[in-house]
């Protein structure tokens, strides 16, 4: 796998990958869901650079990103974003979020539209509708976003990071067993590194809570932006997704008709990780129809004047 570590200033160190791909090809900025990182493109992304340029950041308070003062709420992370993609991209970019990375990239879409050619959405953390979530999950999510709980369940559960890992595989995927354990491997390590690092659990409690209260009552301005989005968008949504239930995707597809879905059937919350293929099959469809506008205006090297 063809991939680079690298790290840039945004008022402290920002860790991300860059995948690779063709100079010529569309820039996409791949936004990590909750408690993820830049590892988890690292199986799709290989699928992509053959017609894709593709960076991933560690959001603050995520991956190898230390918040050091930095928030690691929804709204700190968007801002972190944009300040992103404003230092890597010569243009607009077409930002791929998951999850957590998906409410993210719809916010930064309604607050710099002209920076955004296009969404690739995968299982994105939409406004909460009615909806029968699974009991575990449910609980879980309540639990964390009580003040005060959250910290006390982080402190008093302490995994190694295998099993942590073997936890959050099961609750996001379908068939865990469908990640490849070389990738596994990684998280796990990855894990290990986190664990060294100060506030790391005050940091998650944080940004879950945002998640939450950005998702629900209280995360009007999200709603009007979802409903402001004017770009091309795809979702790719698991069918079998245990987080964000796929009526939650129907129905933002079906209250913004020029957005795109494909539902990948048996996959969990994190198709990226868990179907990559189909993710990728899905991807490239798209880019050849829908968002091919998107993909024009996400590639720098054909604007007008520009010489190779």
């Amino acid at each position: 796998m063809t991939r680079r570590s690298l790290w840039i200033d945004l008022d402290g160190p920002v860790h991300y990958l860059n995948f690779g791909g063709p100079p010529r090809g569309p820039l996409i900025v791949c936004v990590h869901g909750l408690g993820g990182s830049a590892l988890n493109w690292s199986a799709l992304a290989p699928l992509l650079t053959s017609r894709c340029r593709l960076l991933a950041p560690d959001l603050a308070g995520h991956g190898l990103t230390q918040s050091l003062g930095r928030g690691t709420d929804v709204a700190a992370n968007r801002a972190l974003l944009h300040r992103f993609v404003g230092s890597v991209a010569r243009g607009p970019v077409i930002l791929m979020g998951n999850s957590m990375g998906g409410m993210i990239s719809l916010l930064e879409v309604a607050a710099a539209p002209d920076e955004v050619a296009g969404l690739i959405l995968l299982d994105p953390a939409l406004p909460f509708v009615p909806a029968r979530l699974d009991p575990w999950v449910a609980a879980m999510f309540a639990l964390y976003a009580t003040p005060g709980i959250g910290r006390l369940m982080m402190d008093r559960r302490r995994m190694s990071p295998e099993e942590l890992v073997d936890t959050v595989l099961s609750v996001c995927c379908a068939d865990p067993s469908r990640v490849s354990r070389e990738l596994v491997a990684e998280h796990v390590e990855q894990v290990r590194q986190r664990a060294a690092f100060d506030g790391a659990r005050h940091d998650f409690v944080a940004a879950m809570r945002s998640v939450v209260t950005t998702a629900g009552d209280w995360g009007q301005a999200y709603r009007r932006g979802v409903r402001s989005v004017s770009c091309p968008v795809l979702v790719v949504h698991g069918e079998r997704d245990r987080l964000v239930p796929v009526s939650a995707a129907r129905g933002a597809v079906r209250a913004n008709p020029s957005w795109s879905l494909v539902e990948l059937l048996g996959v969990g919350h994190v198709p990226q990780l868990e179907a990559p293929q189909e993710c990728a099959a899905a991807i490239m469809e798209w880019l050849d129809d829908g968002g091919r506008a998107a993909a024009d205006w996400a590639s720098p090297l054909l604007l007008a004047g520009w010489v190779a």
